[in-house]
């Protein structure tokens, strides 16, 4: 954990009164890499889960200093919620960690992005490829009746180096599975579809190893009693860094899946708007 500064007026984010400012109600440190936020919701703001805006802060030379956040919650929640890293000499990261509730964000409320449903044809099985904070728009699929009503079988990976970095992501799954209130809207069977499979690459844990390995290998699909994935039954979401996408992209396509877009729905899409 990295050590807070105490909020003074020296050291709040204050940002002037704008359109696009929203205000922090909570934030959680997991890590000294990662940290998650919620703020305040435009009244006029409606997304698709999955998709992403811009956020950042004010700089020293009064122009916003803005990045691509995938909002980790779902479309109906009523707070804007964003899981972020932590990069040390990061022109926004290294400013926006140290935000505390009652300060302000910028937010510009044009969301966007490709890993929507409505970019995938329609299957049985949708598998949630996500590596570090790619973890964010499926926080926010995986909370979205639709998910749950258009497959059979829904399937999240999540890839990191450290067992403490799969900690939001462990979390989210377990409130999943428990809360009430996802439990009406979704419904306690259908929640029974949501598979998790968690892997590390350098600290030890109960799964070690890449996920484009184990799929390679076959494990994967051992572990979780599946078969591999096929352009008939199986859809994708992909969400990770520059080097995961572009291996995961060959991979799936060596099952015969094919790439889509909001504009052309196929098998699997990729989130390139920002990389962790």
């Amino acid at each position: 954990m990295t050590e807070q500064k105490p909020v003074t007026k020296a050291t709040a984010t204050k940002v002037p009164t704008l359109p696009d400012a929203q205000t922090v109600t909570s934030v959680e440190h997991y890590t000294d890499r990662l940290f998650s936020f919620r703020v305040t919701r435009p009244q006029s703001l409606r997304f698709r889960s999955g998709e992403f805006v811009m956020i950042g802060l004010m700089g020293d030379n009064g122009r916003p200093l803005l990045r691509a956040y995938s909002i980790a919650s779902p479309s109906w929640d009523e707070e804007l919620e964003f899981y972020s890293i932590k990069v040390p000499d990061g022109p926004l990261t290294s400013r926006l960690q140290h935000i505390k509730p009652g300060d302000q964000v910028v937010l510009r409320p044009k969301p966007v992005g490709t890993l929507v449903h409505d970019a995938l044809l329609p299957g049985k099985r949708i598998w949630f490829f996500a590596t570090g904070t790619g973890f964010a728009p499926f926080a926010s699929l995986l909370r979205d009746p639709q998910t749950y009503e258009d497959y059979d079988e829904v399937i999240i990976t999540h890839t990191c180096r450290e067992v403490g970095e799969l900690t939001y992501g462990a979390r989210l799954i377990e409130d999943i599975r428990n809360d009430e209130l996802l439990q009406e809207l979704i419904g306690a069977e259908n929640l029974k579809k949501l598979r998790y499979y968690p892997t590390t690459t350098r600290e030890e844990s109960p799964k070690m190893g890449r996920i484009t390995d184990l799929m390679r290998s076959g494990e994967v699909f051992e572990d979780l009693g599946v078969a591999p994935l096929s352009p008939e039954t199986d859809r994708a979401m992909v969400c990770g860094n520059l080097a995961f996408n572009l291996e995961i992209k060959e991979l799936l396509e060596s099952y015969g899946l094919e790439e889509g877009a909001n504009s052309d729905p196929k098998h699997y899409v990729v989130e390139k708007a920002f990389l962790d």
